[in-house]
């Protein structure tokens, strides 16, 4: 199963964590940090996350989370055949989590991954692609795009 993934950053944390658990039905985020949380839903099935890290607040990222290794050579595939740059990341830390991922920007500069977790992870994290230290650890270098 795939799921969508949608991160947002967010100027107050405790106010977004409020307004989307509401939103979600009353959902408690499965993932709560002090600059972070997430929430993997099933209705409707997304993996929504949002932090508080200092990148502009709004979009930061949008992706479709895999559950196997098959799925995400499919996903690579379909990044590959839109003919735009791919950045592939192996056993990366970001978000609290170990994941093998790639990542492309669309037409309109919005950023995109595709990603596999492996495991959880008990830092937030920093690729070690990243080329600007002060954006999230999940934004993909200048060499694929910019996405701010």
């Amino acid at each position: 199963m795939k799921r969508m993934h949608i991160h947002i950053a967010v100027e107050d944390l405790n106010d977004s964590i409020r307004f989307y658990s509401a939103m979600f039905g009353n959902i408690e985020p499965m993932v709560l940090k002090s600059d972070y949380c997430k929430w993997e839903l099933t209705d409707p099935a997304v993996n929504f996350a949002i932090s508080q890290r200092g990148a502009k607040p709004g979009v930061d990222h949008i992706g479709i989370q895999v559950e196997t290794d098959a799925e995400l050579v499919e996903m690579n595939a379909r990044f590959s055949a839109a003919e735009l740059p791919v950045q592939t990341q192996t056993d990366t830390t970001c978000c609290y989590a170990r994941s093998n991922k790639s990542w492309t920007i669309d037409p309109q500069g919005v950023a995109w991954e595709t990603f596999r977790t492996l495991d959880a992870a008990p830092v937030y994290g920093q690729s070690h692609e990243q080329s600007q230290p002060s954006a999230a650890c999940c934004t993909p270098t200048a060499s694929v795009g910019s996405c701010t």
